[in-house]
């Protein structure tokens, strides 16, 4: 499985997106959601956790998670110590849900590799839309003021 998170501002508006393959290759879920104001780092976290809890319904046996978050793939690997409260609290979620699986690992990859630009791309056109809403409803704000 490949997960992204992805904020516009460090907190910011924040969506994840995640892809689940078989071993064949073949996509089993394609998944993006807005997750509100949040940082980076915990936006890749919800990911991941999403991912996982959408996997565990497709298998309990063996799962590799790819991200491009270098931060989240050591802490999980034990190699960074997470000092973050907000962070620790998400790594506990991804413990237990590791729990679910017979074997679990998690790979960092490179922005360059063609599934993490895919979720990449998911979590930003998710924002994109959010972004057009809000500006959307600004404008017919704005807009309905000048008639008050």
């Amino acid at each position: 499985m490949y997960s992204d998170g992805a904020s516009r501002g460090n907190p910011g508006p924040s969506a994840i997106a995640f892809m689940i393959f078989n071993e064949d290759g073949k996509i089993l879920k394609r998944y993006s959601e807005y997750i509100g104001i949040k940082t980076n780092n915990q936006a890749e976290y919800v990911a991941l956790i999403s991912a996982l809890e959408s996997a565990y319904g497709l298998t309990d046996k063996e799962v590799d998670c790819y991200m491009d978050s270098e931060l989240v793939v050591k802490h999980l690997k034990g190699k960074y110590k997470v000092r973050n409260p907000k962070l620790k609290t998400l790594w506990q979620k991804v413990q237990k849900l590791k729990q679910n699986f017979h074997r679990i690992d998690f790979i960092h990859v490179n922005r360059t590799d063609v599934n993490i630009q895919d979720v990449d791309r998911l979590a930003n056109q998710t924002l994109n839309r959010i972004f057009c809403k809000l500006n959307t409803r600004s404008f017919k704000t704005r807009n309905q003021d000048q008639f008050l």
